[in-house]
């Protein structure tokens, strides 16, 4: 009879311990982004509200600086359910053509202007579009204005990025800007680029400030120039497979807390780029502001390229410019 109850109470240990876990769930996020980028920044922020309003139930980690794969590594697991989020960007438009806009140069205006085309846009077009080919997108967060650096000589004008060796993230259109723009661009992994710039495989690259700041690009580039060129935003993504699996209150918590971090991640980026020129700067860059009606001349036959390619290209365009106010 003892051995039986103390049998009956270590299942009961057992069952507890079991529950206690079970109610627990443990979420993987992963990104490119150095320590302290914007994507970072956003990254312990959502973990931090998500843990908040589960009462703990709920564990966001976070792995920066690529530690989970490269872009397109994580894209693949995301979808397979290895990890459970995944904060894309440029690649997006290796998803599904439609996010080949966002890299039409000077499309958006401001953070004002991308704000509208997500309320506009966003659940409309964008998420659907992404969900149809397995990636559902749980909240628009932001990369942000790109400008570019190299080790040649300041850009003010297109014609400046004749022959650059240029990095690029992947993404088709961002490819063909450059080129019409006479540089010599080549995709490459964003945990590559310092070694490259380095030791001069590339010229040069283009990013967000914050993301020259945190990679430390000012140790390997001497000319920042200002061009502002493209607005990209970054998505919390994850598979509708796993989003599905998760129970009720959990994706509750996560898709409400994925949305309500929109205005915080481009309130992040916006204060980042008001901070860092400076301290760029300071760090030894040459900065200078470039001659951006020249580079929207130069871009004219990208728009026209994409209204032809990409079913409802023209359209969508229009949709965007119609909401720069």
């Amino acid at each position: 009879m003892r051995f039986t109850m103390l049998c009956a109470t270590a299942v009961a240990m057992t069952m507890s311990l079991a529950t206690s876990v079970s109610a627990q769930t443990v979420l993987r996020i992963g990104h490119v982004g150095e320590v302290g980028s914007h994507f970072d920044v956003a990254s312990h922020e959502f973990a931090k509200r998500v843990g908040e309003k589960s009462g703990g139930k709920i564990e966001v980690q976070v792995f920066p600086s690529s530690q989970l794969g490269n872009d397109k590594d994580m894209l693949q697991k995301m979808k397979l359910g290895q990890i459970d989020f995944f904060i894309p960007s440029s690649i997006m438009s290796s998803v599904t053509p439609e996010f080949g806009v966002f890299d039409m140069p000077y499309i958006i205006k401001d953070r004002g202007h991308i704000t509208r085309v997500v309320e506009k846009m966003g659940g409309s077009l964008f998420a659907p579009a992404a969900e149809a080919k397995g990636v559902k997108i749980l909240g628009f967060w932001e990369n942000g204005f790109r400008q570019i650096t190299n080790n040649v000589h300041p850009i003010v004008k297109p014609e400046d990025l004749k022959g650059v060796k240029l990095r690029t993230p992947r993404g088709e259109w961002r490819l063909k800007m450059f080129q019409a723009y006479g540089a010599n661009p080549s995709p490459m992994a964003f945990s590559e680029v310092f070694t490259a710039l380095k030791t001069g495989v590339m010229d040069g690259q283009e990013n967000p400030l914050i993301n020259v700041w945190s990679a430390k690009f000012y140790e390997v580039q001497k000319y920042l120039s200002m061009t502002g060129h493209v607005y990209i935003p970054a998505y919390l993504v994850t598979s509708p497979k796993t989003f599905a699996n998760w129970p009720a209150d959990v994706q509750k918590i996560i898709g409400e807390t994925a949305v309500e971090m929109e205005p915080f991640a481009r309130k992040v980026g916006e204060d980042f780029d008001n901070d860092l020129l400076s301290k760029l700067k300071e760090k030894g860059m040459a900065i200078n502001e470039a001659d951006k009606e020249a580079f929207v001349k130069a871009s004219v036959g990208i728009y026209e390229e994409f209204g032809k390619q990409v079913e409802g290209g023209a359209d969508i365009v229009k949709q965007i410019q119609a909401l720069r106010g």
